[in-house]
């Protein structure tokens, strides 16, 4: 596979080794160093006059995992800026625009997209134009020549930023691209510092030492997985589940849910071979349900069925230093950092190509086949 973006002296490793993916899982510390060392002037002063506005929307959409990042980061946003801040999929907005978008609302749209070029995203977009009186745009991908960025690049109610070219990731799966665009929007809307990115980085480098034992618990042949978490973090349990599904081409099941609700009916999918990762709060009074849940389940599977991530010290847990006083929306770039190399080694230890586990087609790196039908024009301002 050759990849513009990562130096020619850096070599792909074979599938069964990682393929591209493991170098772009690994890369996120330095990249996320590198996106904090950089600030777009214009992009800070375009959101600053925005939101000071008391009656601003903030919409965050994308598709897939570029829905969950909108999910994952909505409560630091929301909690940062006092606003009304959403996270929308755009396959819903594309689908069911008016259920969604409100003319009268004035709306700044936070677009995340590796590559723009999913039929959603400029349609997306459009409609918001289209719809919305007073609408805005703040588009976050890796790719300058996508879609999305060269349709909004020179307009000026619009500001694209643009993440380091090597994060437009030439695996299958998002990994430092997603990461890295979450980050981008908290340190602009969300009130992350870069001391927070610091300590997130050297977390994720904790992390890539652990490699070794996390290849051990992928070999576990577990049939099912589980992932819990609470607010920002139950978007990080959805991409979580997300990740392992793709890179294990639909061959283990995957479910997610938060502490609470699973007990629900959801926690029916438990046997022998489930194991469930839970994603543990940094906020006191949440964290309390985290830890109820996590006994609960071991009491019912065992300990050995049962990974627990924390930022503080848990009997038992995977524990990621230096990040107890960071939210919940910034540690979960973190943690999923080890829910992306889970679902690498479980896909290499079922044989598949992790670049590509889809070799016959049936699932696409950028989505295609997608028809985006017109607006009527009864609908129409």
């Amino acid at each position: 596979m050759t990849d513009r973006t990562r130096p020619a002296s850096i070599a792909v490793p074979a599938q069964e080794d990682g393929g591209a993916t493991i170098l772009e899982i690994g890369q996120q510390p330095e990249v996320w160093r590198e996106v904090a060392g950089g600030w777009d002037a214009r992009a800070d002063e375009f959101l600053r006059d925005l939101t000071a506005r008391s009656d601003l929307r903030v919409i965050l959409t994308g598709a897939g995992s570029s829905a969950f990042a909108g999910e994952v980061v909505a409560p630091a946003l929301r909690r940062h800026l006092g606003r009304r801040v959403e996270a929308i999929p755009t396959t819903s907005i594309v689908a069911s625009p008016l259920d969604h978008l409100e003319p009268d609302t004035p709306t700044l749209l936070v677009s995340f997209a590796r590559s723009g070029n999913s039929p959603e995203s400029v349609a997306t977009t459009e409609l918001a134009d289209e719809i919305v009186r007073e609408v805005w745009h703040l588009v976050l991908t890796c790719d300058r020549d996508g879609q999305l960025a060269r349709t909004h690049a020179d307009r000026t109610d619009s500001v694209v930023l643009l993440m380091p070219e090597r994060t437009n990731d030439t695996g299958f799966a998002m990994t430092s691209s997603l990461t890295s665009m979450m980050l981008s929007c908290l340190l602009l809307l969300g009130g992350m510092s870069r001391q927070d990115v610091e300590a997130l980085s050297r977390a994720v480098e904790h992390i890539i030492e652990m490699q070794s034992d996390i290849r051990d618990r992928a070999r576990t042949r577990n049939s099912t997985f589980v992932y819990l978490g609470a607010g920002g973090l139950e978007g990080l349990a959805r991409e979580s589940a997300l990740k392992l599904l793709e890179l294990t081409a639909g061959e283990v099941s995957t479910y997610f849910d938060s502490p609470l609700g699973f007990r629900h009916g959801p926690k029916a999918v438990l046997d022998s071979e489930t194991l469930v990762l839970v994603f543990v709060s940094t906020d006191a009074h949440t964290r309390r349900y985290d830890l109820d849940i996590i006994a609960e389940l071991r009491a019912q599977l065992g300990s050995e069925s049962v990974t627990v991530i924390s930022a503080e010290p848990l009997d038992d847990a995977v524990v990621l230093p230096g990040l107890a006083d960071l939210n919940d929306s910034s540690v979960a770039l973190a943690y999923l950092v080890y829910a992306q190399y889970l679902a690498l080694f479980t896909s290499i230890d079922r044989g598949k190509t992790p670049d590509n586990p889809f070799p016959s087609g049936e699932v696409n790196r950028v989505v295609e086949g997608v028809t985006i039908h017109p607006m009527y024009d009864t609908v129409r301002r």
